[in-house]
């Protein structure tokens, strides 16, 4: 890739590939794409970029990230690999050494496959970190294992639902420790990890991210933050989601900082690792339980119809079928009252949405409604004999994640990580969805580009009429190290590097320029 001065405006990206054709050239001008073309007729510019022939897309968009825990995990304890409880407990251990002061953090630890039967306790905890605050995420950061330490800075704790003696805490208990630690993270702290994350995005030719906020993830103070970096810093746009009820204040929050929509990470339930997606029929692991619903119907009806009658997105985090169930309850009596063309104009939001019935699947392509999916899930947990298989019997891990009849039924996807749940990894996240462990619930390939690229934009109401790469679009493009064709990226599931990052037609400097 070579780049030189030249006359006219704009940049121009010659001699690259889009698509599955070659010798093309793409105009960025004003933030939009200004031309595109056989390189042989482009137009000049004040800056050149060779391609070499090289493929050119439109940058990835991660349509479900929370920045500050994902920086986190990046530059701190990260226990996806923990093979053991042993293992998890000497990475503690290290990591507690490296790390003198301040509340201990960690994230991604799964005892689904250890040999120990059984995950972290408190009681492992403090045996490495004495007295000093320390919260450790499980995998599906729906439960996580805390300190004493940590559980003596938030008062009445014990009383909440989800509390247990040992440490693992789920439901209210667990989002009230996550607030405590969270919040003992002060901002330069959580600067340099949104700063982490923006930077990371970039090598992965990841041009938009999609912030799921609330007041039980990352307080408003966090998002505030991270928006501020975003507009004043090259790199990935962000845009911001308030996961709060309408009846608590989370209108006021997504006027205040202009953000894209209210909702997102709204927790209705919980993960089905941690036992609290809300089912409507009990676990087959726990069949004492079928999971939580965490909020009344009539609270949800309250604030789709607020979000709607503003003219503003909500969004809810689904998982079990139960939670959809109810959800769509409370946009079908909406409809009811002010319309399915003002539903449809306001383009509602279903976080994870794993588990969803066909008469579910038709209301929300009915409503004009986005599944908002993370691929990774599935490769991490789908199939016959992983964790969904265990927590929900074979014939129900089958069903989960059924992107294709989503896309068949006219249901528009987005895809995203949810890191820190699952790294960021957009072509991972693409093939993963191509390569379903339930085939039948597979994505074609471009369809599945589309989802990662072109899906975010529509996910945000955002969407150029003709598609991310025609002209007037956004200029945010990712030049990759191949000359290969998308369609035989595709099919080879490859994860070529990206070369160069445009943001609003601008080269994010960093790593990938």
């Amino acid at each position: 890739m070579t780049e030189q001065d030249g006359n006219g405006g704009g940049l121009l990206v010659t001699d690259v590939t889009v698509g599955d054709r070659a010798g093309r050239a793409v105009l960025a001008a004003a933030g939009r794409i200004a031309w595109l073309g056989d390189a042989a007729d482009a137009p000049a510019a004040a800056r050149q970029v060779a391609g070499e022939g090289a493929l050119l897309t439109p940058a990835f968009v991660d349509a479900h990230v929370h920045a500050t825990a994902t920086g986190l995990a990046l530059t701190g304890l990260d226990l996806h690999s923990s093979l053991s409880l042993r293992d998890a407990v000497a990475a503690l251990r290290t990591h507690t050494g490296a790390t003198p002061r301040g509340v201990l953090l960690g994230t991604g630890w799964d005892e689904t496959g250890w040999p120990e039967r059984r995950g972290l306790t408190r009681h492992d905890v403090d045996a490495v970190v004495g007295d000093r605050p320390a919260y450790l995420a499980r995998v599906d950061v729906h439960s996580a294992t805390v300190s004493t330490a940590l559980l003596a800075r938030v008062p009445g704790i014990a009383a909440l639902p989800g509390f247990s003696p040992d440490g693992q805490l789920r439901l209210d208990a667990h989002h009230a420790a996550r607030r405590a630690a969270y919040g003992a993270v002060d901002a330069v702290q959580r600067g340099a990890a949104q700063r982490t994350t923006r930077a990371a995005a970039v090598v992965l030719g990841i041009g938009s991210l999609h912030e799921m906020a609330g007041p039980e993830v990352s307080g408003s103070e966090d998002l505030a933050g991270l928006l501020a970096i975003a507009a004043a810093e090259p790199g990935p746009r962000v845009l911001g989601y308030w996961g709060e009820l309408t009846a608590r204040g989370g209108l006021d929050v997504v006027r205040d900082l202009g953000l894209a929509g209210a909702g997102g990470d709204l927790f209705c339930d919980g993960a089905l690792g941690s036992h609290t997606a809300a089912l409507s029929r009990p676990y087959s692991d726990r069949p004492e339980t079928a999971g939580h619903l965490r909020f009344d119907t009539a609270s949800l009806v309250e604030h789709v119809r607020a979000c709607t009658r503003a003219g503003v997105q909500a969004g809810f985090h689904v998982i079990g079928d139960a939670a959809v169930e109810q959800v769509l309850t409370a946009v079908g009596t909406v409809v009811e009252e002010l319309g399915a063309a003002a539903v449809r104009a306001c383009r509602h939001r279903l976080e994870h949405v794993e588990m969803v019935s066909p008469a579910a699947v038709d209301r929300l392509a009915a409503w004009g409604m986005v599944a908002s999916v993370q691929p990774a899930f599935d490769a991490a947990w789908g199939g016959d004999a992983g964790m969904y298989a265990a927590r929900l019997g074979v014939d129900r891990a089958l069903g989960t994640n059924p992107f294709a009849d989503l896309v068949d039924a006219g249901v528009p996807l987005a895809l995203g990580s949810d890191a820190p749940v699952t790294p960021m990894d957009p072509w991972g996240g693409v093939h993963a969805a191509v390569d379903h462990r339930t085939p039948a619930s597979g994505l074609r390939p471009y369809d599945a580009f589309d989802a990662a690229t072109h899906g975010g934009w529509h996910a945000a109401r955002a969407e150029h009429p003709q598609g991310p790469l025609a002209v007037g679009a956004p200029a945010d493009l990712a030049l990759w190290a191949t000359t290969e064709t998308l369609s035989a990226v595709l099919a080879g599931r490859g994860r070529p590097a990206c070369r160069l990052l445009l943001v609003d037609g601008a080269a994010v400097p960093g790593p990938a320029a």
